[in-house]
C-alpha cells in the first residue's frame, strides 16, 4: 500500500512537462544556444518559475474548490455576459490553438523519424497521428500518464548525459542566469518563455489534479509532482541551450537546418547521433501530439459542463478533431498561417485572462478556505500576471510587426 501511494504522488506535472518539451522547445533552445551562447538561460529560469507558480495555483484551485479551471470559468463569474465572453474566448483559444500546435507537433515528430529512415515525412505524420489517437482511445488516464512520463525521461537522458560529457563552462552558465538582452535576442528570449508557459497546460493540469487527488492534504503531493516534473523539463531545456552553445556558438558554426541540430549530441553518441537525436525529436513531437488534444478535450469538457467527463463521446470528438485538423494541415501541405495567426491572438488573450481569473478566485476564502492565497502569494501571483500580460500583448503585436 505504501508503494502504491508513493507512485501515485507523480503524474499530472509530467503531462505539463511532456506538453512544453515539444519540437518547438527543442528548436527554440537550440537556436538560442547557437546564436547567443549561454546568455538567454535566464529566460528559461523565468519561464520555469512562472510555470511552477501558475500550475501550483491551478492545483490549489482544483483541491480547494472541487472544480477544475474550465469548470471554474463556467461556474464562478456572476455576470452572464462576462461568463459568455470568457467561455467563447477560452474555447476558441484552446481548441484552435491546440489544433494549430498539433500540426507542428506532428511535423516535428515526423522530421525526427525522417532523419533515421528513408520513409517520407507524410507517412510518419500519419503514423504518429494514429499512435496518438490509439493512446487516447484507451480512455485510461494512467496509461497516458505513464507513457508520457517514459517519453520525458527518454528525452532527458540524451541531453543530460551529453551535458555532463561536454563539461561546459559553469561560470558562463551562471552568468547566463543574469538577465541581459544582446542585439536581436528579445524575440528568442520571448520564444523560450512562450514555448514553456502554455495556456492549455493550465486546463490540463487542473483537470488531471482533480481526477488524481481529492483532499486538501494532497497539496503536498501536487507540489512534489510539479517540482520534480517541471524542474526536470526546465533542466532539459537548459541542457539543450548549453549543448547547442558548445556545438555551434563556441565554434562559430551557424545553425541552419533541423538535421544539423543533432550534432550537439555527437560527444555522447558519435556515429549514432542522428539516430538518437531523431528518436528524441520524435519523442518530443509524440508527447506534445498526445497532450495538446487531451488538453483541448479537458478544457472543453469543463467549460461546457459535460458530466460524463472523459467517457463522453463529445470529449472523444474534441481530441479526435484536434488530431484530425493537425493531420490535415501537415499531411496535405495546407497553408496553416490563418489558423496559427488566430491561435496566437487567442492564446495571447486567454493566458492573461486565465491567470487573472486564477488570482481572483484564489482570494475567495469562502470557496478555497485554507488553500486561498496568502498576501505573499498574491504579490508573487501579481508579478507573474504582469509577465504573462506582457507575453500576451507581445504574441499579438509580433503578428503585425
Amino acid at each position: 500500500m505504501v508503494k502504491k501511494n508513493k507512485r501515485s504522488a507523480f503524474g499530472p506535472g509530467f503531462l505539463v512537462a511532456a506538453a512544453f518539451i515539444g519540437p518547438g522547445t527543442v528548436t527554440s533552445c537550440s537556436l538560442a544556444g547557437a546564436q547567443f551562447g549561454y546568455v538567454l538561460i535566464f529566460a528559461l529560469i523565468f519561464a520555469i518559475a512562472t510555470t511552477l507558480i501558475l500550475q501550483e495555483m491551478t492545483g490549489r484551485l482544483s483541491l480547494g474548490s472541487g472544480y477544475d479551471l474550465g469548470q471554474s470559468l463556467r461556474e464562478f463569474p456572476k455576470n452572464q455576459v462576462t461568463k459568455i465572453l470568457i467561455v467563447i474566448l477560452t474555447l476558441s483559444s484552446i481548441t484552435f490553438g491546440c489544433a494549430a500546435y498539433e500540426a507542428g507537433n506532428l511535423v516535428g515528430g515526423a522530421l525526427g523519424l525522417e532523419m533515421v529512415s528513408p520513409i517520407s515525412k507524410k507517412i510518419w505524420v500519419l503514423l504518429i497521428s494514429l499512435v496518438a489517437a490509439f493512446v487516447l482511445s484507451r480512455k485510461k488516464y494512467r496509461i497516458v500518464e505513464k507513457f508520457l512520463i517514459f517519453l520525458v525521461f527518454f528525452m532527458s537522458l540524451s541531453f543530460l548525459i551529453t551535458l555532463i560529457l561536454i563539461k561546459p563552462d559553469l561560470l558562463s552558465i551562471l552568468k547566463g542566469m543574469i538577465p541581459s538582452f544582446p542585439d536581436k535576442s528579445l524575440y528568442l528570449a520571448l520564444a523560450l518563455v512562450g514555448t514553456t508557459v502554455v495556456p492549455y497546460n493550465l486546463f490540463l493540469h487542473s483537470s488531471t489534479v482533480k481526477e488524481k487527488w481529492k483532499k486538501k492534504e494532497d497539496l503536498r503531493d501536487v507540489k512534489k509532482d510539479l517540482i520534480a516534473s517541471i524542474g526536470l523539463g526546465g533542466l532539459i531545456s537548459v541542457s539543450i541551450v548549453v549543448t547547442s552553445a558548445v556545438a555551434f556558438y563556441e565554434k562559430g558554426i551557424t545553425l541552419e537546418s533541423g538535421a544539423q541540430m543533432s550534432q550537439q549530441l555527437k560527444p555522447l553518441f558519435g556515429s549514432f547521433t542522428n539516430l538518437l537525436f531523431g528518436m528524441g525529436l520524435f519523442a518530443a513531437g509524440l508527447s506534445s501530439a498526445i497532450t495538446a488534444p487531451y488538453a483541448a478535450a479537458f478544457a472543453s469538457s469543463g467549460i461546457l459542463g459535460w458530466k460524463e467527463g472523459r467517457n463522453s463521446g463529445k470529449f472523444r470528438a474534441v481530441w479526435m478533431g484536434v488530431i484530425g485538423t493537425g493531420l490535415i494541415v501537415s499531411l496535405f501541405d495546407f497553408n496553416p498561417l490563418s489558423i496559427i495567426v488566430f491561435a496566437q491572438v487567442a492564446n495571447g488573450l486567454v493566458l492573461p485572462v486565465a491567470s487573472i481569473f486564477l488570482l481572483v478566485v484564489l482570494n475567495n476564502r469562502q470557496k478555497l478556505k485554507s488553500l486561498a492565497n496568502t498576501p505573499v502569494q498574491n504579490i508573487v501571483g501579481g508579478l507573474v500576471i504582469l509577465l504573462v500580460c506582457f507575453l500576451g500583448i507581445w504574441n499579438i503585436l509580433k503578428l503585425f510587426l
